[in-house]
């Protein structure tokens, strides 16, 4: 079976569990700017790029993922959310974008294989692909609203790098993930779709969306019935949202979103919202009870953690949700469905 039939079988059994973060677990190895850069000739600081941590300190990388495998996850992401060619050359490490990315997929197929090795139970990796710092719907020049600093063409080529070598380096999916332009988020698409073209065969893909008001908008504007109008083309295996907000505040979107999507609802909450110092307190226990809501509601089929979440918060959630069984995909009526910043169905 492909990647793609493997995920939706398991999926048809029971709830999967996904990956948590990587930002905040990076964070408490405390690594100073040298342990950052390592080996590497880079003229720029380092110190904060985690991207670049797969080359210089893959034993951190790989120390992580397994922490979520041992937690119960049947999904990790690579740690790539921002290694392409705009987010590295923050860093002057442009010219390492292929492999970083490379080598993040080679840490986190490794260790996929090996817990599937141990228990016969399919463990799938995710390649993710983080939304950049650029927008393509929106000017950053108050004074000129038709200004734009990157084009579709050229931000679908820098997707396309990341994805070609996501994909040399063993990922089943490809996850674009924290969308918060819709604009970038098919950019993305269009670079997945032709890579699968060019290497002829079917690339997966995870689209998950991040909302920027409790209204349910991602910063371009569009809601969550909106966006999925918006991707739906492009037969994502999974749609979704992540970070934003706690699972509380995330509740009546998921039950929006699972009610139309005919195909896996992932969601991947943070930690509830960050504290006045920025950092996130909700227990593990806590973010498993409130997930657990959506599962006993049908409305999810992959559940994980996003900023702030630890393989604690992944093991809670893989023992509240253990033995439930997933959403039932809904077979929505074939009608004219099309979005601007809110939905448009045009009934027969």
């Amino acid at each position: 079976m492909t990647a793609r039939e493997e995920l939706l079988a398991a999926a048809a059994k029971r709830i999967l569990i996904t990956d948590g973060a990587f930002g905040t677990e990076i964070q408490n190895y405390r690594l100073d700017e040298a342990a950052y850069r390592g080996s590497l000739d880079l003229t720029k600081d380092q110190k904060g790029n985690n991207d670049i941590l797969a080359l210089s300190r893959p034993q951190v990388i790989d120390a992580i993922t397994r922490d979520y495998l041992n937690a119960g996850s049947d999904i990790v992401s690579t740690n790539t959310f921002s290694a392409n060619l705009i987010s590295q050359a923050d860093y002057g490490a442009e010219h390492l974008v292929r492999d970083i990315n490379l080598a993040s997929a080679s840490i986190a197929r490794k260790a996929a294989d090996d817990f599937q090795a141990r228990d016969g139970r399919r463990r799938f990796v995710a390649g993710a692909i983080g939304p950049t710092n650029k927008t393509l719907s929106l000017s950053p020049d108050v004074n000129d609203p038709g200004f734009r600093e990157i084009s579709f063409d050229y931000l679908k080529d820098v997707y396309r790098e990341q994805i070609d070598a996501l994909l040399d380096g063993g990922v089943d999916f490809i996850l674009i993930e924290t969308i918060f332009d819709t604009l970038n988020a098919k950019a993305g698409i269009m670079a997945v779709i032709e890579a699968g073209i060019a290497r002829g065969v079917d690339v997966p893909l995870m689209v998950s969306m991040t909302l920027t008001d409790l209204s349910g908008r991602n910063l371009s504007g569009h809601t969550v019935e909106a966006f999925w109008h918006a991707v739906r083309h492009a037969k994502p295996v999974t749609i979704g949202l992540n970070c934003s907000f706690g699972a509380q505040q995330l509740r009546p979107h998921v039950k929006s979103l699972s009610a139309i999507a005919d195909t896996l609802i992932m969601v991947y909450p943070n930690a509830g919202l960050p504290n006045d110092l920025g950092q996130y307190d909700e227990l593990p226990e806590q973010t498993a009870a409130l997930v657990r809501e959506w599962a006993d509601a049908g409305q999810v089929n992959i559940l994980g953690g996003c900023c702030g979440s630890t393989p604690a918060h992944i093991a809670a959630m893989a023992k509240t949700v253990r033995g439930l069984p997933g959403r039932a995909l809904p077979v929505p009526p074939v009608v004219t469905r099309l979005a601007g910043l809110e939905p448009m169905i045009l009934a027969a």
